[in-house]
């Protein structure tokens, strides 16, 4: 099963290539509520100090109004990167009042729909673009699923890599065609060992039962206490069936190819342009407010949700998918890391040092094409882990066996051994094979994972879903406001707020094209450079 991986770890010692391993590029997503004093949604607007959330490149929302969203640039090593988020988080934290970051991937009470506002970006066309996607969205899967909160790891093998790589590989093509394909099967192994992430990261066994707004509980969920539910085995519900899935693929036509970057391109571009009865029921424009971007089966590629993305950053009104048509792919984006409640930022240098190991193996793997079967395979694995992840019986898809859970995760951390390895010559330091270690220890004790701590500090203290992640927060809250910032740190993001301000008030103040053109323009990707 691993005989590849262990021919190409053994070309790149052999070749000495461990140089051209070594700058490889982290960046972190990190989503968070704003919450008020009493643990309730917080109704203000984006904060202003904080800058412009259309152009701010580091601090943004996501969904909805409250739904903060932190972005670090890529760093030369993921610790840097982390402390790249400690450092947004700090400056975020001393401007808020009296609010709190929600510290748990699943949010806080929720006074049904009308509570969530959805993210406002300004009057300019890109502004309106992104709120009426939002708007889509609403009416398409409901709002509750969008203001769960993750993190993504952002990451991109060093480029010096590829070139000798492709010449080691004896391959004579375009040196983008190359690495595309390679990110690709990076992208698919992903896909097939991702449960593997929920099972290690989950910190998501229990909600609040405002989030269900009133719906019978899913079967085999439980009551916790009056206010809450759980799954006594269960590792992430955000990566479940509450949370983020592609559940109305099958009635929508959704079907997404990973073969290679061509396939995923025109699949995606596919769904794009395709009608969908269902959604062409809601009307695009009524009355002269919008509903949604279009009435087709996604309204753009965003709205696919998927455990994993192949990216390249866009320039202004670029489509991702003609992004990736024109410079292939630079980074892959993991999105299936929960929100860690027990640490400050959310993630854990030893959980980042983990993520580049599972990376590196996840590029040098073999990986097929995902058939048909295996996509199903690759779905049940990815539910069973997060609603019962941490049950000794469960038993997940291995190649089309049966296998437990945690024999597949204790032969997968095993197998990772010599790339822990090798990431320590890379940085001549011991810290990946003792972060393997570690998750050894997670695969062996499942009591000891994030999602089991969890539950049982709930128990301990007798408290609701609601109130654990309340104390976290606070306790978050004093970490940060003890922090300090060097002065040049703390100017530099004062004067990107002040200059993201600035930038979304020029584009407003630009000539604007009617909103039902520049739509036609965004999607025939016609637009020229002094259109907005």
């Amino acid at each position: 099963m691993y005989r590849l991986l262990e021919q190409r770890l053994r070309e790149i010692d052999t070749h000495r290539l461990h140089p051209y391993l070594r700058n490889a590029r982290t960046g972190l997503e990190k989503e968070s509520l704003r919450v008020n004093d009493s643990g309730r949604l917080s109704q203000r607007d984006h904060p202003t100090i904080f800058g412009s959330a259309l152009t701010h490149p580091w601090i943004t929302t996501d969904y909805a109004e409250s739904l903060l969203e932190l972005i670090t640039p890529p760093q030369a090593r993921a610790h840097h990167a982390l402390d790249f988020l400690l450092n947004i988080e700090t400056f975020v934290y001393q401007q808020l009042d009296n609010e709190l970051l929600w510290t748990t991937s699943m949010p806080c009470v929720l006074a049904g729909e009308a509570d969530i506002r959805i993210a406002e970006y300004g009057t300019s066309n890109a502004g309106r673009m992104k709120h009426v996607y939002r708007q889509g969205l609403a009416w398409r899967y409901g709002k509750a699923m969008q203001v769960i909160a993750g993190i993504h790891f952002n990451y991109s093998i060093d480029e010096a890599f590829w070139q000798p790589w492709q010449a080691l590989q004896g391959d004579t093509r375009e040196l983008r065609q190359f690495r595309d394909d390679a990110y690709m099967g990076m992208v698919r192994n992903l896909q097939r060992y991702g449960w593997l992430i929920i099972y290690l990261f989950g910190t998501s066994p229990a909600i609040c039962k405002s989030f269900l707004a009133g719906r019978a509980a899913p079967p085999g969920m439980e009551t916790f206490n009056e206010h809450s539910l759980y799954e006594p085995f269960g590792t992430s519900l955000r990566m479940g069936n509450i949370g983020y899935t592609n559940s109305k693929e099958n009635k929508t036509g959704v079907k997404v190819s990973y073969d290679s970057l061509d396939t995923y391109v025109a699949s995606l571009r596919r769904a794009i342009a395709t009608p969908c009865p269902h959604y062409a029921d809601i009307g695009v424009n009524v009355a002269g407010e919008y509903r949604q971007l279009n009435a087709n089966i996604l309204q753009i590629e965003n709205e696919y949700y998927s455990t994993v993305r192949p990216k390249q950053p866009l320039n202004r009104f670029e489509k991702p998918t003609d992004a990736l048509e024109q410079r292939g792919i630079a980074y892959v984006e993991l999105r299936s890391v929960d929100v860690n409640a027990f640490h400050p930022a959310g993630i854990t240098r030893k959980q980042l040092a983990f993520l580049e190991i599972f990376m590196h193996f996840c590029l040098l793997q073999d990986s097929p094409a995902i058939s048909d079967a295996e996509f199903n395979a690759i779905n049940s694995n990815q539910m069973l882990t997060a609603h019962r992840g941490r049950d000794p019986q469960v038993m997940l898809d291995c190649q089309g066996k049966a296998l437990p859970l945690l024999e597949y995760a204790n032969d997968l951390l095993q197998a990772m051994r010599p790339v822990a390895e090798l990431l320590d010559t890379v940085h001549g330091e011991q810290s990946y094979s003792a972060c393997l270690d570690k998750q050894l220890q997670l695969a062996a004790q499942p009591d000891s994972t994030p999602s089991a701590r969890m539950l049982e500090e709930m128990q301990q203290n007798h408290e609701s879903f609601f109130d654990f992640a309340q104390r976290k927060s606070l306790e978050h809250r004093d970490y940060f406001l003890q922090r300090s910032l060097e002065p040049t740190i703390k100017q530099s993001f004062e004067d990107m707020a002040r200059d993201s301000l600035q930038q979304q008030y020029t584009l407003e103040q630009a000539e604007q094209l009617p909103f039902a053109q520049f739509l036609e323009a965004y999607f025939s990707g016609d637009f020229h450079a002094n259109k907005n």
